[in-house]
């Protein structure tokens, strides 16, 4: 046979997969197959594979009848919006994308090569786990790719896509990387299935219910981005590519275009309600400052007391950081603080400014979150702050009280710069609860306890439900109206784009996980 022929005809094998009849079936649970996926995902005609021929080598219980090219996952390199990234996607079609010691060298290839060239790696995971037949060699496999998602961190932008079954140790690769994709009804993912929880706990479970897209974004927060289909999917995480440098030693790249609506100076003043008490949109505010269009909210389905994301200041990308009045009165809790101090340590390890709206009553109170570790887990959220060399800057926009204002991101943890807005109360706590503490026997003593509480929250309102206290001790930068925000938050990150800290010398820190 024609040396050339020859190789049209391995390429024209390993461009099937596991069969025609395996893609079909592919198709009718409304996926789309591995290769069609990278296509979906990378510029036209960028990708270039590499390992295309790479079969895997065991011989035991019938795996020598069983080979195919590529051995179950494409992996190589292309461009999204013209940049480098790299990326493997496992082929469900082959033996159930199962990874096996082969399957497994040639995901650590491409990310050994991201790490040398400084490039995103982009993980499309559609596997049924570690190859059986392989033993433990295939259990190797995912302790070299661990290994490997962990020397990674912070380095290069890691991003994991579930678009099928990822159960058991494979779970443990996308839960080390940066960002989480899921698609509803056709990914999920767990440690343990259904069929094993039923064994050991009684429990009657689906794999949707278990593990779904629907379920980690609402419950465990292990899912960052929910997609209605592959397609769209695709699309979300090119789009969030663009809010990213490429590497740990770059900025993100900034369009040459950008919007802004000058009416927004004018909305943003209606914002806050005159009842201190009533519940606001801060998505409101934000979008009133940012560009237009700009926010990409991460883990919105998740503890709603807090909003993170990702915006655009004059192109320029940085990272939002949230209290929700409008959930649970935007207090900190457990959840609230571990998703702002994972998202945090995103923005800081990749030279993403830091902008933080605060509007907090507090932490949550209760024996649930007492006995479930709220100290430890707001412990994080500081830590994560505290630690932050990026230019970090924080509005107040109303309510700052206790250690909650301690903890986002005041000056005296570091932040560059914090502005109030004139309806700001910064105070141990509110007034109502002040006064109670500080004029408790007054408040007995007195004829009518209801009148004398009212007259001593307003006296305590008048000291410290207002910025200015704050402002005359250099606490707050400086006073603004709502409507300056965004000019005064340009000018402020530009004076800060020279910035300059470094950490004490130290192998790592120790933060209270």
């Amino acid at each position: 046979m024609d040396k050339n022929q020859a190789l049209q005809n391995k390429r024209d094998a390993s461009l099937v997969g596991g069969g025609q009849t395996r893609i079909d079936k592919q198709h009718e649970q409304g996926k789309l197959t591995a290769r069609e996926r990278i296509t979906q995902l990378l510029d036209e005609n960028s990708f270039q594979e590499i390992g295309q021929f790479v079969e895997h080598r065991a011989t035991t219980f019938g795996l020598d009848k069983s080979h195919f090219p590529g051995d179950g996952v494409i992996t190589g390199y292309g461009t999204i919006h013209g940049r480098l990234i790299y990326v493997f996607s496992q082929d469900f079609t082959v033996l159930g994308g199962s990874l096996s010691e082969t399957h497994a060298a040639k995901i650590c290839r491409v990310m050994d090569l991201a790490m040398k060239n400084g490039a995103p790696v982009i993980g499309l995971n559609d596997s049924g786990g570690a190859r059986i037949q392989e033993g433990v060699v295939s259990l190797s496999g995912y302790a070299d790719i661990f290994f490997r998602n962990t020397r990674a961190s912070g380095v290069v932008p890691q991003i994991s896509v579930i678009m099928g079954p990822c159960a058991g140790g494979a779970v443990y690769s996308p839960a080390l990387t940066d960002f989480i994709f899921m698609v509803e009804e056709t990914s999920y993912m767990f440690v343990t299935g259904p069929n094993v929880v039923k064994t050991v706990t009684h429990e009657e479970v689906s794999s949707e219910d278990l593990g779904g897209a629907k379920t980690h974004a609402e419950k465990s927060g292990v899912n960052h981005f929910t997609a209605s289909n592959d397609v769209e999917c695709l699309k979300k995480v090119r789009d969030l590519i663009t809010y990213m440098p490429q590497n740990a030693n770059e900025l993100a790249p900034q369009p040459e275009r950008f919007s802004f609506n000058p009416s927004k100076f004018e909305l943003i003043k209606n914002i806050i309600p005159e009842n201190v008490n009533m519940p606001y949109d801060i998505r409101k505010v934000i979008d009133c400052v940012i560009d237009d269009e700009s926010f990409r909210e991460v883990q919105e389905d998740f503890a709603k007391n807090i909003v993170v994301g990702f915006g655009r200041l004059e192109g320029k990308t940085i990272g939002i950081v949230a209290n929700q009045p409008a959930a649970m009165a935007g207090v900190l809790d457990i959840d609230a603080s571990r998703k702002a101090a994972r998202f945090v340590r995103f923005c800081d390890s990749f030279n993403i400014p830091l902008l933080v709206f605060e509007d907090v009553p507090g932490f949550l109170p209760g024996t649930d979150q007492e006995w479930r570790g709220i100290i430890t887990h707001g412990a994080k959220l500081l830590y994560a702050f505290a630690e932050a060399t990026v230019p970090r800057i924080t509005v107040i926009t109303r309510k700052a009280y206790g250690g909650a204002f301690c903890v986002m991101n005041s000056n005296s943890l570091g932040a560059d710069l914090n502005f109030a807005w004139p309806t700001a109360e910064i105070a141990v706590m509110g007034a109502k609860g002040a006064a109670e503490i500080i004029f408790k026997r007054e408040i007995s003593d007195a004829a009518n306890p209801e009148e004398k509480l009212l007259e001593k929250e307003a006296e305590y309102a008048e000291l410290f439900a207002n910025p200015y206290r704050a402002a005359e001790r250099g606490i707050v930068d400086a006073v603004i109206f709502p409507e300056e925000t965004r000019v005064r938050l340009i000018v402020a990150f530009k004076m800060l784009e020279n910035k300059a800290e470094t950490l004490p010398i130290k192998k790592h820190g120790n933060i209270p996980l």
